[in-house]
């Protein structure tokens, strides 16, 4: 059953009395009806999508650290923080190096690691410039939006 056709049971139901008709044509099932007297006429209109353009990330937060365990606890460190959503990769791709290891001196601008956010990869850069005291996330896990991934000593 094709457009046309179609468009010819509307018309017979716009003509006639008829409140509603229901066709049967092998696959096809058509069923048009009145409605508070008006008929649905003319072509079957598809809806259009328009894409979203992705939301920018944001800059990491840079917070000063509350406390670690694991290191004395310091006004001289401050933690660089996740600014979306996502998983934490340490490397472009599986089996590549590390963007940055613990100890590193890292520039404004570097790249530190990525975060992939709704299948897009988000490079995460430095904003200061900085010694890396400890990475707190492990490779390839997942990351809430403000949580610490960094802990950097400024230089």
């Amino acid at each position: 059953m094709g457009i046309d056709e179609i468009l010819k049971l509307i018309e017979t139901v716009q003509r006639t009395d008829i409140q509603e008709l229901e066709v049967e044509n092998g696959d096809w099932r058509v069923r048009i009806a009145r409605t508070a007297g008006h008929v649905v006429h003319g072509p079957i209109v598809q809806p259009t999508y328009t894409p979203v353009a992705p939301i920018a990330p944001q800059p990491p937060l840079v917070l000063p650290i509350e406390a670690d365990v694991n290191l004395e606890k310091s006004d001289r460190y401050v933690e660089l923080a996740s600014p979306m959503v996502g998983t934490f990769y340490r490397s472009s791709e599986p089996g590549a190096p590390a963007f940055v290891n613990e100890n590193d001196m890292i520039t404004p601008g570097q790249t530190l690691c990525i975060i992939e956010a709704m299948k897009l990869m988000n490079e995460i850069p430095s904003e200061i410039h900085a010694r890396i005291v400890k990475i707190l996330v492990e490779n390839a896990q997942p990351v809430e939006y403000g949580q610490p991934l960094f802990l950097l000593e400024p230089a």
